[in-house]
């Protein structure tokens, strides 16, 4: 009687085991997955043309026309003439246009150039 008490506590504690190690499995793994893709199909729903994207394969172009639910056509460079369809899976980022904020060049004071900042001051 003893031994079938201790196989069912050894069973019943194996089981609680792999729960745990499902959820941690489900909260560390697939539920961020989850999170990316909705992230990604939201940012692809919003793709408009003249926004500015990043593609897979790291070239930067801007959209300048969607041909149909899943292909886009990119154009990439100054060059007016490199204009590519591509699909919408193959866009790693996008930024719009009224996000894009123009960054000032700092230029340096007369006084301050020549000598180092940081720990290795001279």
């Amino acid at each position: 009687m003893i031994l079938l008490n201790s196989a069912a506590a050894g069973g019943v504690s194996l089981i609680v085991w792999i729960v745990i190690l499902f959820g941690f499995m489900y909260l560390f793994m697939i539920r961020p997955q989850q999170k990316e893709t909705k992230k990604k199909n939201a940012l692809m729903e919003s793709l408009a043309v003249g926004d500015t994207v990043l593609t897979t394969s790291g070239f930067y172009g801007v959209v300048i026309d969607l041909a149909d639910e899943d292909t886009v056509i990119v154009e990439f460079g100054n060059n007016k003439n490199c204009r590519i369809p591509m699909q919408k899976a193959a866009i790693s980022a996008v930024e719009k246009p009224e996000d894009a904020v123009q960054t000032e060049e700092v230029k340096p004071d007369a006084e301050d150039t020549g000598k180092k900042k940081g720990f290795f001051k001279k």
